[in-house]
């Protein structure tokens, strides 16, 4: 996919994601050099953000529009109701305002890749991974063995492992893991966190940030 962002932290942080998540990531950080890639190469998707240097990410968006027909899904700070019509009408697939979760940002890309008839659309999982989280066949692997999970150990883990080293807080993961409106006690993350340690046979995988939350860490052997 072309990920175009002028911002190299927030770029590093996506191409990160979403290498992670088994996706080929270009990065461009110019409207001019969006342009220019997406007339040379063949990409599934075109991440494309608005306030670049050179031109406005519509425009650029427009012009790669005329000449090809890859899903585009806008990623910007401008959540304007006029920004987000403008961005549709002028060919953009979807529009995501920032900040946005990497999960979330996944699963747009692969409902436009499915909207868009690709049979590659669902992202496989790094194999080269020690821990592969498969969400299409509900699976989770260790070095290649199946990890018995339990429905919400399974999406917890998902959660997590979706993007390596990020830190979340423990609200966060209760709203997405259980419920957006979730009001019960923490202790019931704490247990799914050890459980799946537990399962993982090391707490190195699951890391705790003092007073903010948890991280999933790649361990080595």
């Amino acid at each position: 996919m072309l990920l175009v962002e002028d911002d190299a932290s927030i770029a590093q942080t996506v191409r990160l994601s979403l290498s992670n998540a088994g996706l080929q990531v270009t990065h461009v950080g110019t409207g001019t050099d969006a342009i220019l890639a997406a007339q040379t190469t063949s990409f599934d998707v075109i991440l494309m953000d608005l306030g670049l240097p050179d031109m406005d990410g519509l425009d650029a968006s427009r012009i790669i529009r005329e000449t090809s027909s890859t899903p585009i899904i806008i990623v910007s700070a401008r959540g304007d109701e006029l920004d987000r019509v403008l961005g549709l009408e002028l060919g953009a697939d979807d529009y995501v305002v920032k900040p946005f979760s990497q999960r979330e940002l996944l699963a747009r890309i692969r409902a436009v890749t499915r909207r868009n008839g690709e049979s590659h659309s669902d992202a496989e999982p790094v194999r080269d991974a020690r821990v592969v989280v498969d969400e299409r066949t509900h699976t989770a692997r260790l070095d290649g063995d199946e990890i018995s999970l339990t429905a919400k150990e399974f999406d917890l883990l998902a959660f997590l492992c979706a993007e390596p080293g990020v830190v979340f807080r423990r609200n966060d993961i209760l709203e997405h893991v259980w419920d957006t409106n979730w009001y019960g006690t923490t202790k019931t993350l704490d247990a799914h966190i050890a459980s799946i340690r537990k399962k993982l046979g090391s707490p190195d995988w699951i890391q705790a940030v003092r007073g903010v939350g948890f991280k999933f860490v790649e361990v080595t052997k």
